[in-house]
């Protein structure tokens, strides 16, 4: 396709608000590359697409992007190398969020654990509290933060560059 007829995704539907199995095709992205405003991507069926929304999303797994062909491409998110981190008892497990969060450190809550990307820095301090985590592969949704006004929300990397 020639730029000239690439499709381009103008809107999201968020995930559990449109049926997946209406999707013509599917896009596979990791963590950074789910908060974009504008980035050209190719999806699994070897399309190229160019997202260009209003503003910077957050874009979650299950979500559709809607297209200037009346398509909706499906975002799935990517497996990634994390962390899993368990504790004994909530106490510890607080404590190590909180080492976390003093370290601005991207979480996912992930029931009674946390999820944070690989790093044997922060898997040596997690023994040292106490707690133990393991490495594992698995889509990487953290916590968008306390001011960020919903699922998808403006994100302060606004720009067209990849990371």
């Amino acid at each position: 396709m020639t730029a000239e007829n690439q499709m381009r995704a103008h809107g999201v539907k968020p995930a559990n608000t449109w049926n997946p199995d209406s999707a013509t095709d599917s896009i596979l992205l990791d963590h950074d590359h789910r908060h974009r405003r504008r980035i050209a991507l190719t999806t699994e069926r070897g399309r190229p697409l160019l997202l260009d929304l209003p503003h910077a999303a957050h874009l979650r797994d299950g979500d559709g992007l809607l297209t200037d062909t009346g398509e909706t491409i499906r975002v799935r998110a990517a497996p990634e190398p994390l962390l899993e981190i368990h504790a004994h008892d909530p106490a510890t497990l607080v404590r190590i969020a909180w080492h976390l969060g003093n370290r601005h450190l991207p979480v996912q809550v992930a029931g009674a654990a946390l999820r944070i990307r690989a790093d044997y820095v922060i898997a040596d301090l997690v023994r040292k509290l106490g707690a133990h985590a393991h490495a594992i592969e698995a889509p990487f949704d953290p916590e968008a933060g306390a001011y960020a006004g919903g699922s998808h929300h403006h994100h302060p990397d606004d720009d067209d560059h990849h990371h």
